[in-house]
Parts: C-alpha cells; sequence; structure tokens
C-alpha cells in the first residue's frame, strides 16, 4: 500500500468525468467498430456465405456492447437516485455479461439482496481490477459475505502469470507516485474514491498463481491491523 503520509491527488470533477468517459468508450468502440463493419459487408458483398458471417459478427459484437454498457451504468454510473440500494443479483448478471465471450471466466457467491450502490459499484470496479492481475486468462471468484452494512468481499484471480497489477494499490490510495492519473488508472484511482465513500478498506495478496482482493468495512479492517499490531508487539 502506499505510505500514509504521501499526498491524495484530489482530481478535479471535470477530470474525473472525462477519464471516466475516455473508459467506457474505449471499452465499446471495439464492438461498435465490429458492428460498422458488419453492416459495410452486408451493404457492398453479394456472397451469401460472408452476409452470413456479417450477421453473426453484428449479433455478437451488439451483445457484447450492450453487455459493456449495461455493466458501466452500474459500475460508473448513479444508478438509481442518492442513497439507492442495487440487486446483487443485477451485479451479478451484469459482471457475467462482460465475460460472456472472453478467455477470463466468472464464479459468482452472493447473497440474494439488496446492497447499498456505492458497495455493489465497488464489487464490480473490484471485479474489473481482478481481470488486470491474471492477463492471460482464468477465472475469478467473487464471494459477497455478510450483510449490506458490513459486508466482506473477496475476490480471487487464478491464472498464468498472475500479478497485483501495477500501481494498482497506489493508485486506489488516491496518491500514485507520478502524482497524476490517466486513462489507464482511472479504474482503480476510482474503485479508490468508491472504496472510501463506502468506508471500506481493500486489500490485496499473492500466492503463486492466484491474487486475493479483500474488501472489508473499514473499521473492522482498522481493528485487525490493530490486534495484529498488538500480537507482534507481544512476540517481540
Amino acid at each position: 500500500m502506499s505510505s500514509p503520509n504521501a499526498p491524495r491527488l484530489n482530481l478535479d470533477g471535470l477530470d474525473l468525468a472525462a477519464l471516466l468517459c475516455s473508459r467506457v468508450c474505449h471499452d465499446v468502440i471495439s464492438p461498435v467498430g465490429a458492428i460498422v463493419n458488419g453492416l459495410e459487408v452486408l451493404e457492398d458483398d453479394d456472397d451469401e456465405s460472408m452476409r452470413t458471417f456479417a450477421l453473426e459478427l453484428i449479433g455478437k459484437s451488439a451483445r457484447q456492447a450492450s453487455a459493456r454498457l449495461k455493466f458501466a451504468r452500474i459500475a460508473f454510473g448513479a444508478a438509481g437516485s442518492a442513497g439507492a440500494s442495487i440487486d446483487l443479483a443485477d451485479a451479478e448478471s451484469v459482471a457475467k455479461g462482460m465475460f460472456s465471450d472472453e478467455k477470463t471466466k466468472l464464479a459468482w457467491s452472493a447473497p440474494q439482496a439488496l446492497f447499498p450502490k456505492n458497495k455493489v459499484k465497488l464489487l464490480l470496479n473490484l471485479v474489473m481490477i481482478a481481470t488486470s492481475a491474471i492477463p492471460r486468462g482464468g477465472l475469478i471468484d467473487v464471494t459477497v459475505s455478510g450483510d449490506g452494512e458490513a459486508p466482506t468481499l473477496v475476490l480471487t484471480a487464478k491464472g498464468s502469470h498472475a500479478r497485483i497489477p501495477p500501481h494498482v494499490e497506489e493508485l486506489m490510495a488516491g496518491s500514485p507516485e507520478s502524482g497524476t492519473v490517466d486513462a489507464h488508472g482511472i479504474l482503480p484511482f476510482y474503485a479508490g474514491l468508491v472504496a472510501r465513500a463506502a468506508a471500506m478498506d481493500v486489500r490485496f495478496a499473492i500466492e503463486g498463481d492466484e491474487v486475493t482482493i479483500t474488501a472489508s468495512p473499514t473499521v473492522i479492517a482498522a481493528a485487525t491491523e490493530a490486534g495484529d499490531e498488538a500480537s507482534d508487539t507481544a512476540l517481540a
């Protein structure tokens, strides 16, 4: 984690909005471009096999673009009025939709319940961070326990060449080493903002080809850390 004394970056609201918009556009531009290509084939090619291929491409790309926009609506958007809750089943649906055609698989274990929206937004942003922990693909196992007021979120990313994504901890702490945030780093930076708004503490750990991301209520995390320090002192 970044040093607690490191200066926290206060990103201008307009810059934050611009970088998040860039992120969303980056995620949907590829499938939208494929739809355009498919339509051009339908207009210019009379070969039946090519037209069939184009229709399949359009259908697959439209589903992919829709899934990514649905995900972004909850992960980055308002998703309801202030103070609203979000059904974890909806979060599961949009998360699994993101990976329907990907090399990464998603396992999900969570109660059927309404959770405060910032905690759900945090969960979805952590799912995206977990994907960058396994660049060659693999399995992300999501487990949600506890109630909406004091949940524990555990995401385990298993795959070849697993790693804690570079600079993710300092970005989530709001204290990037460079002192700035670009479109590449905006997701973990934003996840850190959401975590603090939701009073959640996020920790990363790695063992072999498995990265574990744990989010727990800040008060509980602080008490656990204090207990560990007391134990270390007693053993010294």
